[in-house]
């Protein structure tokens, strides 16, 4: 303990704690008291384990920004119709092309910062983050407008979805690999996650090759839109069980908390990603 300084004398160690100053028969001072309090808020917000970008936290916000593109695009629509295609709200208003290419840009971003724990996993979030940028930058033939450059959204649309696709599978794989029911759990929602981004696929495909023939849009008007909600819808709840935050799929030292420390079984640096 330090002792009482004379009147009006600093103290030599600077401003003095609120014991010191108790014990000297004064009351903390302000600054004592902003000290205090600032320590209670460090106490809940801790340091971050690892200074870089933490993975865990890109996976939460690309899975919440894929689920909720389709209807945040459909509700600010300025069309007197329901959008034919999530891509259409490029023509759909300011609001709705803004969200759209914004989203498309922000989820390109996140997956440009994704590296997982595998060279081939680095590789495939690039690629797919360029796939999303094509997507973004180049509009679809919707509504009787003509495409910047034939096929390129097309294209970009089913390379960012494939390979969205297979993390799908490498996150299932690498949950199966653990012993305790959560992950189980957690790899069932990945394989479901697979399954509904092929099956999302595989009616676009043949919509795009065969709709014309077949007549499904006109039985059909928003099956592309519908296709596209349920494939980002997929890709979004399978990044957002990555994420490790859900609280049902998750050992509590395995959760993820974006404002504490993580327990030591939260891996940030790559989430249900494999090492090998």
């Amino acid at each position: 303990m330090e002792r009482c300084p004379p009147a009006a004398a600093p103290w030599p160690s600077g401003e003095p704690d609120g014991a010191a100053l108790l014990s000297c028969g004064g009351m903390p001072s302000v600054p004592v008291q902003r000290i205090r309090r600032r320590r209670e808020i460090m106490r809940v917000i801790r340091k971050p384990r690892y200074p870089e970008i933490n993975q865990l936290t890109t996976k939460l916000i690309v899975g919440v920004i894929a689920i909720a593109i389709a209807s945040v695009t459909g509700w600010v629509s300025t069309l007197e119709r329901p959008l034919a295609s999530i891509s259409e709200s490029y023509f759909a208003g300011d609001w709705s092309r803004n969200i759209f290419v914004g989203f498309l840009f922000a989820i390109s971003a996140f997956l440009l910062s994704y590296n997982g724990q595998t060279r081939a996993h680095m590789v495939l979030s690039r690629v797919a983050a360029l796939a999303g940028l094509g997507v973004a930058m180049f509009p679809c033939k919707c509504g009787g407008r003509e495409e910047i450059i034939p096929y390129v959204h097309y294209a970009c649309a089913a390379v960012m979805f494939s390979v969205l696709a297979y993390f799908c599978i490498a996150f299932y794989r690498h949950a199966r690999s653990k012993p305790h029911r959560q992950a189980h759990w957690r790899a069932r929602l990945y394989l479901a996650c697979f399954w509904a981004m092929v099956a999302a696929m595989a009616v676009l495909l043949v919509n795009g090759i065969w709709g014309d023939d077949l007549g499904i849009e006109a039985r059909l008007p928003r099956i592309v839109f519908y296709g596209e909600a349920v494939a980002l819808s997929a890709f979004g709840v399978c990044w957002l069980v990555a994420s490790r935050v859900l609280p049902g799929l998750t050992r509590p030292e395995e959760r993820h908390r974006l404002l504490a420390e993580d327990p030591p079984g939260a891996d940030d640096r790559g989430g249900e990603t494999p090492r090998s």
